[in-house]
């Protein structure tokens, strides 16, 4: 085992181009992380967590902290993108590594997106 991740982590830093991707990925997870974390602010208000076509209410409500999963999905998605873009790269080559690395750049920003839509709402009563 340790040797497949020395093998792989050795791929990874010959291929310049997929190793400043992958910081640039990781990079921007953390930032999201940060950001949802030092923007989350404790509330007694219920926000809108998912919705279901099954059941009476189709929106359900959840308390505040539901809103840190976007930080912790941004880590997952990075983590999960690099390792498998290391493993393309090692089986099926450069191109559809990068292009892994890519899918996981753009997830990671619209979920920064949609957290930065839920976090800091419009207010739609003022005028």
């Amino acid at each position: 085992m340790k040797k497949i991740i020395k093998e792989s982590l050795n791929l990874l830093i010959a291929d310049r181009y997929l190793l400043v991707l992958s910081s640039t990925l990781i990079l921007l997870a953390i930032a999201l992380a940060s950001y949802v974390g030092f923007n989350v602010r404790p509330s007694e208000l219920q926000l809108v967590s998912h919705c279901s076509a099954f059941g009476i209410r189709h929106l359900y409500t959840d308390q505040w902290f539901y809103l840190l999963v976007f930080g912790v999905f941004g880590l997952v998605v990075a983590s999960a993108h690099i390792s498998l873009a290391v493993k393309l790269l090692a089986i099926k080559g450069h191109s559809l590594a990068i292009l892994f690395v890519w899918l996981g750049i753009t997830i990671v920003i619209l979920a920064w997106m949609t957290a930065h839509a839920v976090i800091n709402p419009v207010n739609c009563w003022s005028p």
